[in-house]
This record gives structure tokens, sequence and C-alpha cells, in this order.
């Protein structure tokens, strides 16, 4: 558990994606926070959800004013577009654009190929064996963790 939270610290994937040339293209020089806005947003959506930057900020465990940095950034970069709340005007919802996805799912398959490289010489149980328990690690440990 060290060693995995020492490397999220450290954007272990973010390094490797840059060091194999896979962190290249017009979004290559924003923040790896960015990218992590974009990947809050995409499962607020999956949740039925439509997130504010508060309360992105609040799901990445930063401030208001950093997650409305970082939504800027994403804004100009033409990976998110603001919405307006059909419920209540006064709030601006954050939406993935159709080039936002895209980089969503460029970055998935890289992170799926890193996995496969890491446990390519595994038994297909065991890959099997730990998709299904880090699913249910991943579960149990945010039911007693406050969001």
């Amino acid at each position: 558990m060290v060693a995995l939270r020492r490397s999220r610290q450290r954007r272990a994937l973010a390094r490797l994606a840059e060091g194999r040339g896979e962190h290249v293209g017009p979004h290559a020089g924003l923040p790896d926070a960015v990218f992590e806005l974009l990947d809050a947003i995409e499962a607020g959506e999956g949740q039925g959800l439509a997130l504010t930057v508060t309360e992105a900020a609040a799901l990445l465990g930063v401030d208001q004013p950093r997650s409305s940095r970082l939504a800027s950034q994403a804004l100009e970069a033409g990976l998110l577009r603001r919405e307006a709340d059909q419920h209540d005007g006064r709030r601006s919802l954050l939406a993935l654009t159709s080039e936002g996805r895209d980089v969503l799912a460029g970055m998935r398959r890289f992170r799926r190929g890193i996995i496969a490289e890491a446990t390519a010489g595994w038994t297909a149980e065991d890959r099997a064996a730990l998709a299904r328990l880090l699913t249910r690690f991943v579960q149990d440990f945010s039911a007693i963790t406050p969001r």
C-alpha cells in the first residue's frame, strides 16, 4: 500500500507515459491535475451527476480556486465545456467535450497496456483474482472513508 501511495504521489504513470513518448500532442503541456479533473467529471457522469467547479474541488481534494484554474485550463484546451444547470440557473456544470472523451479514452488504453505489461507473467486466474479483489477493496475502502 505504501508503494502504491508513493507511486501515485510521484505521478508514476504520467512520467512513464512521457518517457515512452505517449505524452505528446496539443494537450501534453497541461498539468496532470487537469486530467484528474477530467477523470472526476467522467466518474460523476457515470453516476448520473454533473459537477460544478466546487464539487469537483471536493472530489479532487483541492480548494475551489485551484479547481477553477484547472477547469479554465481544460475549457481553454477544448476538453470541457460549461452547461447551465436546468434545475438551478445559478449553477454552471462542467461537461466533457468529445475531445475530452477522446483524451480520456487514450489514457485508459495506456493504463490498460501498462497493467497488461506488469501482469504479463501472471496466470489468467491471478489477473482475474487481482481485478476482483482490487475492485472489492476499493468499494470497501470507499465505504469507510469520507469523501
